[in-house]
């Protein structure tokens, strides 16, 4: 059994406007609705700190790391910073120190490898003089491949 539905339609000539929100009634009054304090003025009118050519992203710094990724590690066709084996560089006054590892303590370049990052990193414009610090501890693991190494060697 199905119940009939009636819909009561009233018509109405004109509707009264809403009450007008707390805000805008200050404006009826004459006071204007303008901020008195603008928090982004000091943030948007800040200068960018100017970047240290040394530190990370400076131009120094990224003139290191792209003769990094001139050194090929003999038995993976991948370079020695995409491949994971360097944990930091820092420079100072000319000088960059570079902390690295190997993929084992039994690599077959553990003897010349860090004389040729000194001689590469060395070789860079403003830099004096490099340093290579070869530690095994963190253990190097396939994990600190960047994704452009991991496509290279077909494992991603």
């Amino acid at each position: 059994m199905t119940e009939e539905r009636t819909f009561k339609v009233e018509e109405v000539a004109s509707v009264d406007a809403p009450p007008k929100a707390p805000a805008l009634d200050k404006e009826a009054a004459g006071e204007t609705t303008q901020r008195k304090r603008d928090y982004l003025d000091g943030f948007l009118a800040a200068k960018p700190e100017p970047m240290d050519p040394h530190g990370v992203g400076g131009d120094l710094y990224e003139a290191v790391i792209n003769a990094l990724k001139e050194i090929f590690d003999p038995e993976i066709p991948v370079n020695i910073y995409d491949l994971g084996l360097i944990y930091n560089v820092e420079i100072n006054d000319g000088h960059a120190l570079v902390t690295m590892t190997l993929t084992t303590p039994h690599c077959p370049v553990a003897e010349s490898m860090p004389g040729e990052v000194e001689l590469r990193v060395g070789s860079v414009p403003g830099i004096g003089d490099a340093e290579v610090n070869l530690v095994w501890d963190p253990p190097w693991s396939p994990a600190n491949m960047s994704d452009e190494a991991r496509l290279e060697l077909g494992m991603l």
